[in-house]
This record gives C-alpha cells, sequence and structure tokens, in this order.
C-alpha cells in the first residue's frame, strides 16, 4: 500500500476558475500518458491464458467516420473517407476481431455487453452496417448480451437506417445531440441542425427503442444562460429514458485549441467551470421536478429501475473491454491497452498479420483498487464495505486525509457504510478524483 500525502494544493481548492486546455475527464486510471509500448508484451501473455468465465467481456468497436469534425472534438476521426476505404477499414476490424476470438483468453466467451463508438457509427450505411454486425455476432454471439450500446448523429438519420439498427439488435440509441440552437451548433461545428434532431428521435420513439440516451453539452462556444435553459425545456419536453451532460472542456487536440494557439491565448473560448457547473445542476433540477434521477455526475435517468446502463457499470466494475478498430482502448486481464492511431497504420498492421496494439499497461492490484473506487465515485456513492470485500481495503482509512478534506470542503459526506458526494462534490468530481491518485501520477499529463 503506498502512503497518501495531504490533499488540495491552492489550484485545486479553486472553485472559480476559467476553462483553459487540457483534459479535465477523468476516463480512466492510471492515466494514458503512462502506457507504454514496452508493455504491449503483457497483452499477450494475457491472451494466452485460460478464459475467465467469471469475468464480464465486453466489446468496444470504433467507428472514426463523421460528416464533420466538430471544433471540440479530440476523438480520432476522418470526415474524407469513400465508401471502398470504409469497407477496407471494416475488413481490418473484423480480421482483428477473429484473430482475438481465436486465442485462449477470448475462445468461446459471449459479449455482456457490445459498443459503437466514434466518430459517427451512424455514418456507415445500411449494408456496411448489416455486412459488420453479421460478421461480428458469426465470431462472438450476442444472444446473451444485456445491452447493445450505439452512438449516433441525428443528421445520419432516417426512418430505413434507425429500422436496421433497432434489426440488428442495438438497444441502447445514443443520440449526439449537444444542444438545440442552430447558432450554437453551426459556430461548434456540429455538422446536424435542431430540425434533424426532431425527425431523428421522433422516428426512434416509434420503433421502440428500449433506452434511448441524448447527450448535451453544458457551456459550449456562444452559449448563454437563457439558451442553455431554453435546450434544457426542450430536453424535458422529449423526455427521453436518459440525458448524459458533459461540461465543456477544451484538450490539447481540438480545433479550438488550436485556434488558442494561434491567438496566443490560455484561456478557451467557452463558459468558465462556475459556469458550467451551475448550468449542470440547473439541468438536473429541472429533471428532477419531472420524475427523473440524478444517477451521476453526469447522468439523469427517468427510470432507474429499469434503465442501465451496463457498458459503464460493468467496465467501472473491472470488467474485460475488448477494443476493435483505430486507436480504440481496453482492458483484459488487469492490462490496458491501446491500438495504433492512426487508420493508415492501423490496417497496414493488420494486413501483414501483426497485432495493432500501440501501447499498453500492466496495472497493479493497489492501482486496480484506485481505478474502481475513483470512478465509481462518479455515481455519487460508493460502499466503503464493497472495497474491503473485494480488494481488502479500508477506504475511510486509506484516504482519510482525501476524505476529510472532501467533507470540510463541503464536498462529501462520510458514514461508516456510505461515501455520498454533495451535488457540488458531483458536479466537479473529475478535477476532486485526482486526489486519490498515487503521488507520481498526479502531476503527470493525462495524456
Amino acid at each position: 500500500m503506498s502512503s497518501v500525502t495531504e490533499p488540495a494544493s491552492d489550484a485545486a481548492k479553486a472553485k472559480h476558475h476559467a476553462t483553459e486546455a487540457g483534459n479535465y475527464f477523468v476516463a480512466n486510471y492510471p492515466p494514458f500518458s503512462f502506457w507504454q509500448k514496452e508493455q504491449v508484451f503483457a497483452v499477450e501473455k494475457v491472451l494466452d491464458s485460460p478464459a475467465p468465465h467469471e469475468i464480464p467481456l465486453g466489446v468496444y468497436f470504433h467507428i472514426p467516420f463523421c460528416r464533420k469534425r466538430c471544433h471540440f472534438c479530440y476523438f480520432r476521426v476522418y470526415t474524407d473517407k469513400n465508401a471502398s476505404e470504409i469497407r477496407k477499414y471494416i475488413h481490418a476490424g473484423m480480421e482483428e476481431f477473429a484473430r482475438y476470438a481465436a486465442r485462449p483468453y477470448l475462445q468461446g466467451r459471449k459479449p455482456q455487453f457490445v459498443y459503437f463508438g466514434g466518430g459517427t457509427p451512424s455514418y456507415l450505411s445500411v449494408p456496411q452496417l448489416q455486412e459488420l454486425t453479421n460478421r461480428m455476432k458469426d465470431l462472438m454471439p450476442w444472444d446473451q448480451a444485456e445491452e447493445v450500446a450505439f452512438e449516433a448523429e441525428p443528421g445520419t438519420l432516417n426512418e430505413k437506417k434507425l429500422e436496421a439498427i433497432r434489426e440488428i439488435g442495438v438497444t441502447r440509441l445514443s443520440l449526439g445531440v449537444e444542444h438545440f440552437d442552430d447558432h450554437i451548433l453551426e459556430s461548434n461545428g456540429r455538422a446536424h441542425r435542431s430540425g434533424e434532431i426532431d425527425r431523428a428521435y421522433r422516428f426512434a420513439r416509434g420503433l421502440g427503442f428500449e433506452h434511448i440516451n441524448i447527450d448535451l453539452i453544458a457551456g459550449m462556444m456562444n452559449d448563454t444562460e437563457e439558451l442553455w435553459r431554453a435546450a434544457v425545456a426542450k430536453a424535458v419536453e422529449m423526455q427521453p429514458d436518459c440525458v448524459t451532460i458533459y461540461q465543456m472542456e477544451v484538450p490539447y487536440n481540438t480545433g479550438i485549441y488550436k485556434q488558442m494557439q494561434t491567438d496566443g491565448k490560455v484561456t478557451a473560448p467557452v463558459a468558465d467551470w462556475e459556469t458550467k457547473r451551475a448550468w449542470v445542476n440547473y439541468a438536473f433540477e429541472e429533471f428532477v421536478k419531472t420524475g427523473y434521477t440524478v444517477t451521476s455526475a453526469y447522468t439523469v435517468v427517468k427510470n432507474p429501475d429499469t434503465i442501465k446502463f451496463v457498458y459503464r457499470d460493468s467496465l467501472w466494475e473491472g470488467a474485460d473491454l475488448l477494443p476493435i478498430g483505430v486507436a480504440s482502448f481496453g482492458h483484459l486481464g488487469g492490462i490496458h491497452l491501446q491500438n495504433q492511431a492512426d487508420i493508415a497504420p492501423y490496417i497496414e498492421t493488420i494486413e501483414r498479420g501483426d497485432s495493432a496494439i500501440f501501447r499498453a499497461y500492466a496495472t497493479s492490484p493497489d492501482e486496480r483498487f484506485i481505478r474502481e473506487f475513483i470512478l465509481k465515485l462518479k455515481l455519487g456513492s460508493v460502499k466503503p464495505s464493497y472495497y474491503q470485500t473485494k480488494f481488502g481495503e479500508d477506504v475511510l482509512t486509506r484516504f482519510a486525509p482525501q476524505l476529510g478534506w472532501m467533507q470540510d470542503e463541503g464536498f462529501a459526506v462520510l458514514a461508516p457504510d456510505e461515501i455520498r458526494l454533495t451535488r457540488d462534490g458531483l458536479l466537479q468530481v473529475d478535477r476532486l478524483l485526482h486526489e486519490f491518485f498515487l503521488p507520481h501520477h498526479r502531476s503527470a499529463r493525462y495524456t
């Protein structure tokens, strides 16, 4: 067990500050900047080990194609690929998948969940989607999958495509709405407009998807309190099963950051953190008034008894995630791994018969414990007994300085059987999580 240090520098304590470039959202642990090419061998060792049928398995497939690159996008996406190039990419992805499916660690296992992310999965044509998913099911059947999640950009959807998405087995459709004001959508580089949102949502609702989520982003360029409140009102009126609300950030490889560099600016042209937290809190309150429940730092759910996000919950509890496609990352047997970051080297590597894994990180038992603690803390409440049983760790003792500080600052309420974040803590949980990192991870660049 590593020692802890007294938490909270002056910068960490600051509640009111402008948005600067960098990653805010904590998606994994240890930070990606610690993943190394030299550790790729550890993945091969895991793949040659017996299949652990007690560990849930998920499959992630990255579809990196978009109509347009958003100014705030930091994912690996391409807007210039034709049908033959897309078909070549899908073929490479399925060749990669086939090799994995034959390895001892994965042989015979069926996914608990499948996730199509991007980019824009809904950019694919109906024949492309059908070819892709038929091949995936042949390699690793979905008949026991609790969830098949699919990200979609509203402007790429019509009734025929939505019918096909439903028919291939998608249970969770996530619409990348982000906002409803056309000027904000345009000025932030989004390809769709408000009319396409309405049409896509109406078609999807009529087709009976089990779970429709819409994404919103608080604090985009040119947003105002009046426009944000109108967007929240529109989302409430739609009554989706789930709403995911992100706070705008500006990672280093975005169009906004490149413009900041050109202009010699440090502060991003988006809302400051105090404003973003206030806007998300307003949205939470408006949804709660109509019967929704706040289920994490980012989500409100209409009926939490029936609407689950299996991908998130399983991943945060240590499930295996098999990553397929360019730049995709996953987790197998305690090893983090990520694929080649560009499409041409990715395809060339697969065609040569080599592994597409670019970097990896073999986590220690202590790092796996910290990872699960900080990620589940995003849900707003954790049980110390859970970590005592699973990891043999008393979190109230291990993290006494950090938790004591959070309670003193009004970010958390501590009890023997629960650590619960207050709304104030929940709204800024990502910056608080760094206090639980091991000391050598705290000051490092996240990506």
